[in-house]
C-alpha cells in the first residue's frame, strides 16, 4: 500500500506564511543588532495634534530627552521637529538588545492653517513636548458686513 500526502493548503497561504516567518526573522535580527528595523521606526514619535479655539496643539512622546536636545522650528506652513539624544557608548558593554534610538531625528508636519510663528511657545515635562501654535490673523475668520442695497 503507497500513502501519498497531499497538501491541501492554498498556495497563496503557504506563501504568505512564508513571508511571514521570513521578514519576522529579519526583524528580530535588525533590532537586536540595531540594524534597518530601529532605523525604520525611529522618527516617528507618536504625535497628537489638535485645534481648540484659536490654537493648534502638538504633543510629542520624548522620553529621556531634555529641553537642549529639542529644536522647533516653523516655516512656510510646516511644524519642524528635531530630536538629538547622543550615543552614550559604555567601553567593555555587550549590548544583548539596543531598541532605544539616538542620534538625531526630524518629524515634519504640515499646519492645517498659518499659525503666528512669533507667539508659538513649547513646553517639555515628563517625556511629553507640548508646542502651542496661535492661528495668524489671517487665519481667522472674519465677519464680514453686508450692506443693503436699499
Amino acid at each position: 500500500m503507497v500513502f501519498q500526502c497531499v497538501n491541501t493548503r492554498h498556495p497563496l497561504n503557504q506563501f504568505r506564511d512564508e513571508m511571514d516567518r521570513l521578514l519576522s526573522g529579519v526583524a528580530e535580527y535588525t533590532a537586536t543588532s540595531a540594524g534597518l528595523w530601529p532605523r525604520i521606526s525611529r522618527g516617528q514619535h507618536a504625535v497628537n495634534l489638535w485645534e481648540d479655539g484659536d490654537t493648534l496643539n502638538v504633543e510629542l512622546e520624548v522620553p529621556g530627552l531634555s529641553s537642549d536636545q529639542v529644536e522647533i522650528s516653523v516655516v512656510s506652513g510646516e511644524l519642524t521637529i528635531g530630536l538629538n539624544r547622543p550615543n552614550n557608548k559604555e567601553e567593555g558593554v555587550l549590548f544583548h538588545r539596543r531598541e532605544r534610538w539616538f542620534g538625531q531625528v526630524k518629524r515634519v508636519l504640515r499646519l492645517p492653517f498659518d499659525v503666528d510663528a512669533d507667539r508659538v511657545a513649547a513646553e517639555l515635562n515628563d517625556g511629553i513636548l507640548k508646542i502651542t501654535l496661535p492661528k495668524a490673523e489671517s487665519a481667522k475668520p472674519r465677519k464680514i458686513a453686508v450692506a443693503s442695497a436699499s
